[in-house]
């Protein structure tokens, strides 16, 4: 008797489960169905490794212009006005990217070392005064926005709650299939904002990245103030929260894996790749969306024009066809072909100085922790349909 294939778990992104581990539903659909589809949700989903980055780099067949969520209220057209570059499809996307590259050069991301340093000491030594501490909360989240905010130029006095604001536009509600109230009424907030911010840098430009976003100019090209609003949200969202949730994870996975903790506490030279692993084991984006811009047949399959086609960056990252003993946390590895940051034209822009985040603040650690422990108990997962990470990691150090 011939023995049938193994059905494919369900993959739902608003499941609460789910989001408390994927990747046992990764495994399950890699092997079973690289071509996964939902029909409730009305999306496809591609697990394999070799598959994710084809679409990546066929940005012409897999398109973006309808956003890279799944919520239907975040997606479509207008996704660009919140999703900026990341929405947009050639010849639109090349425009946006070049001029937002302009001002967002490397040379700017360089000159932040010693500001990202200088931030992470004056935090660490607050946490660092009661001993324990929330390493989300007091740490992991107040670095990246400061980062952020300095960049943009946004006042001090605002940040907490411009946080606040991007925590609650991630967050999905359990049962809900769509943009929740709550998060749509924080999206509108912080767009307001940022229109003011670049109403005033417009009237009064200073050294910031919102200033030099308005200044640039390339072959008779400048950006509009809805452009560079839909830049700076999209760098506060997605750039801000990413950053936190791959701390987050770093912290937590090195927790979990004592040996492999032991390599950059006892060697910081090591940090680099327990912030490449983390980027592997762990991506904070799980999900990105695509549109089919025409039909495609993959595994004997049609994809017909305009259907949903979900790239399971998590799952790709897992891939035992390129990564060997994929659910081994192990910071010897080579990570060489992670695609966290995407891939093909679409790499996302920030992902230097995510890095450049993630080693500063873990390297400082190292140089002063001598040890801690993780209330595994109090730790919890945020919710989101692409996001992945802590919001709480309740920390207790012994300094050196």
């Amino acid at each position: 008797m011939t023995a049938q294939p193994a059905a494919p778990p369900a993959l739902d992104p608003y499941d609460y489960d789910f989001h408390e581990d994927p990747y046992p539903t990764y495994a399950a659909l890699r092997e079973n169905a690289p071509l996964y589809r939902n029909d409730g949700l009305q999306f496809w989903a591609l697990s394999r490794h070799a598959d994710v980055v084809a679409a990546f780099r066929d940005a012409d067949r897999f398109s973006s212009r309808d956003g890279v969520s799944l919520d239907p209220a975040a997606s479509g057209p207008g996704a660009d006005r919140t999703m900026s570059f990341l929405a947009m499809d050639e010849p639109r996307h090349g425009r946006m990217r070049k001029l937002v590259s302009a001002g967002f050069t490397p040379r700017r991301v360089a000159m932040l070392e010693t500001r990202v340093r200088e931030i992470t000491t004056a935090h660490l030594r607050t946490v660092f005064d009661g001993g324990a501490f929330d390493f989300i909360e007091d740490l992991a989240g107040k670095v990246p926005m400061d980062v952020i905010s300095e960049l943009l130029g946004v006042p001090l006095s605002d940040r907490a709650e411009l946080r606040r604001l991007a925590d609650v536009v991630i967050h999905r509600e359990e049962g809900v299939l769509d943009v929740p109230p709550a998060a749509g009424e924080a999206a509108l907030t912080l767009v307001s904002y940022y229109l003011d911010l670049v109403a005033m840098r417009r009237r009064a430009p200073t050294d910031d990245l919102t200033s030099a976003l308005l200044e640039v100019e390339l072959d008779g090209e400048r950006l509009t103030d809805d452009e560079v609003v839909g830049v700076l949200f999209l760098m506060v969202v997605a750039g801000n929260e990413t950053t936190t949730k791959l701390l987050g994870h770093a912290w937590y996975w090195a927790w979990r894996f004592p040996e492999e903790r032991a390599k950059p506490f006892s060697d910081p030279a090591r940090v680099v790749s327990w912030v490449e692993e983390t980027l592997r084991y762990d991506a904070s984006t799980q999900i990105l969306a695509r549109t089919a811009a025409v039909d495609l047949e993959m595994y004997s399959t049609r994809i017909a024009a305009g259907d949903r086609v979900l790239l399971l960056l998590g799952s790709a990252n897992r891939d035992p066809r390129v990564f060997p003993d994929p659910d081994r946390y192990d910071l010897d590895r080579d990570t060489a072909a992670l695609i966290s940051f995407g891939s093909g034209r679409h790499f996302c822009l920030g992902a230097a100085l995510a890095r450049l985040e993630a080693r500063i603040v873990l390297d400082a650690l190292v140089r002063q922790v001598a040890d801690y422990d993780i209330d595994g108990a109090g730790a919890r997962r945020s919710h989101s349909v692409n996001v992945r990470g802590f919001e709480t990691l309740p920390t207790q150090v012994r300094l050196r």
